[in-house]
């Protein structure tokens, strides 16, 4: 069995070449987690750097829209995410760069073939007091795999290679088989049908975190509620109300809690972008978006608050290629018409203004070990493009004296996606003559328009669930959960199966990308960057990490 030993939080980890997990105490740090033992709720300094902490540790943030669920195995949405670390603690973390650290679990050992891991937990409790233990992961997975549980997240399962999760998850087998267990209380050990390289970092995901079995089975939907809900994070929820806040504060039955500083997170819900800008403005919230097309002019009036940074997140629109989606998209020549007529550059530039990259591929370059497929068209000029689209159309029937094309264009309310659409329609109606008829639904509604195919053509985007080319590409996969626009190709399934054993799986992942340019299922727009304001005294924010996992038990606010 190969041994991985996480960093512990005073400890640093050093990989080598081989990939193998090395420790090195870190001094300062242990001594910082022997100040925390014998912090009380305010402390003057931070333990670590010194710095003079503010007294009041409450954070106050914007959220677009409300969530839809606290239920760690049902959530979806990267804003949900960011509650439910903070409300429940997995297997592993990431660290501010992104690299796995100890969650429940200390560390974790990979036998000889590389198909089972077991992870060796720590013993911690849940915020009733009930040990958290290996039997509340086996519950939690085998939920979030069961049919009857109807998981957004189930197909990010299915892609673990867990044993039997294929039949368990389609309900051809029961889910007491799904290939995981508890070795006593504090060993969960999880078989794989075959080796998966990026499989721990699988498990940062919330969809694989515990949940308390006994308040689920107690409370059923409503276990989710302030009042009822037991979990294992470094924060408990206090407040929920769906359109309007959600409120968390220090658990303290949490194992970590003594090196937790801030006190209270408060989401607030701001639909309107500009006006969570002003309230930014005038100190109501520590961190929100900037408004699209507004970072040139808030880096210069605020230049310590503003800041823009890559992120693991692609931004596209994606055609209704299922039987009920419109006959005009499946033809090959209107996808292609409608992508190269979009001028990316005119977007990233002259609407968001962001630093984000016009992206012409699924999967962004900031993709850890991704090599950049050459897309033909990117490397097109756009008066080339352009050409090339009025064409194709023609040749479909459509532009000048002949039909018009007309569609609905679906985004989730927002003041930056309906600039960013209204642009794109603009584009199509100048350079094609088409009709893209805009329409925007609130995110609870949005995200159940898509799964159920009530859509032509819908806004897309994707953050990486981990940090390796197949979080992107297996989302346009057949079996997909995300795969709302219904493209089948059997190519690319079998590319992407293959990929998980492979020597070099980028050749498979050059290969997808070539077949989407070549089928156009989607319109690549941009690929993300976080483009924040951030109060100067509120810290540990984490930039530096590609995914922007954040957890608050990390972050702090220093005396102003």
């Amino acid at each position: 069995m190969a041994l991985h030993n996480l960093k512990p939080y005073e400890d640093r980890i050093l990989i080598d070449n081989k990939n193998n997990f090395k420790k090195v105490a870190m001094a300062t740090a242990i001594a910082a987690a022997t100040v925390f033992t014998s912090m009380s709720a305010f402390s003057a300094v931070h333990p670590v750097t010194g710095e003079t902490l503010a007294a009041d540790q409450t954070y106050t943030y914007r959220l677009l829209d409300g969530i839809p669920t606290m239920d760690p195995t049902l959530g979806e949405d990267v804003n949900g995410s960011q509650i439910m670390r903070d409300l429940f603690e997995g297997l592993l973390n990431q660290d501010a760069s992104g690299a796995e650290e100890p969650g429940v679990a200390l560390g974790y050992d990979v036998s000889a073939d590389g198909k089972t891991y077991t992870f060796n937990l720590r013993k911690s409790n849940w915020s009733n007091g009930d040990p958290v233990t290996a039997h509340d992961f086996v519950y939690a997975w085998q939920r979030a795999v069961d049919p009857k549980t109807a998981a957004s997240y189930q197909w990010y399962m299915k892609m673990m290679n867990v044993v039997n999760i294929n039949a368990v998850a389609d309900g051809k087998m029961a889910v007491d088989q799904l290939g995981v267990k508890a070795d006593g209380d504090y060993k969960f050990v999880v078989s794989l049908d075959a080796p998966l390289p990026y499989f721990a970092s699988m498990v940062t995901h919330p969809v694989t975190f515990p949940v308390h079995k006994a308040t689920v089975e107690k409370h059923g939907q409503a276990w989710t509620r302030p009042e009822n809900m037991v979990s294992n994070g470094a924060y408990k929820l206090t407040e929920w109300v769906l359109k309007e806040r959600n409120v968390r504060e220090r658990n303290t039955a949490y194992w970590n809690n003594d090196a937790t500083i801030l006190d209270k997170v408060v989401a607030l819900v701001i639909n309107d972008e500009n006006q969570a800008l002003i309230r930014y403005k005038a100190g109501d919230l520590d961190q929100t978006e900037v408004p699209a097309g507004q970072y040139p002019a808030m880096k210069k009036s605020l230049p310590n608050e503003a800041t823009s940074f890559p992120r693991l997140c692609n931004y596209y629109y994606t055609f209704n290629l299922s039987d009920n989606g419109p006959e005009v998209f499946k033809d090959l020549r209107v996808r292609k018409a409608l992508s190269y007529a979009i001028d990316r550059d005119v977007i990233v530039n002259n609407v968001t203004k962001g630093g984000q990259y016009p992206a012409y591929s699924f999967t962004p370059a900031a993709t850890s070990g991704f090599k950049m497929p050459t897309i033909d068209y990117s490397k097109w000029s756009q008066k080339d493009r352009d050409a090339k689209a009025v064409a194709l159309l023609a040749e479909a029937g459509y532009g000048k004296g002949m039909k018009t094309l007309k569609f609905d264009m679906l985004y989730n309310s927002s003041e930056s996606h309906k600039k960013i659409a209204t642009v794109m329609a603009q584009m199509w109606k100048q350079k094609l003559g088409v009709e893209a008829v805009l329409a925007n639904q609130e995110w609870k509604t949005f995200l159940e328009t898509r799964k159920t195919g009530g859509f032509q053509l819908a806004r897309g985007a994707w953050c990486g669930d981990y940090n390796e080319a197949s979080t992107f590409l297996d989302l346009v996969t057949t079996e997909a959960g995300y795969n709302h626009g219904r493209w089948v190709n059997k190519e690319v399934d079998q590319l992407m199966s293959d990929a998980k054993t492979a020597t070099d799986p980028n050749i498979n992942y050059t290969r997808v990308e070539q077949i989407m340019a070549a089928d156009m299922p989607v319109i690549p727009v941009y690929h993300y960057t976080g483009v924040l304001m951030l109060k100067e005294n509120f810290k540990g924010y984490p930039i530096n990490n590609v995914q922007t996992t954040t957890y608050s038990r990390v972050m702090y606010k220093t005396a102003k």
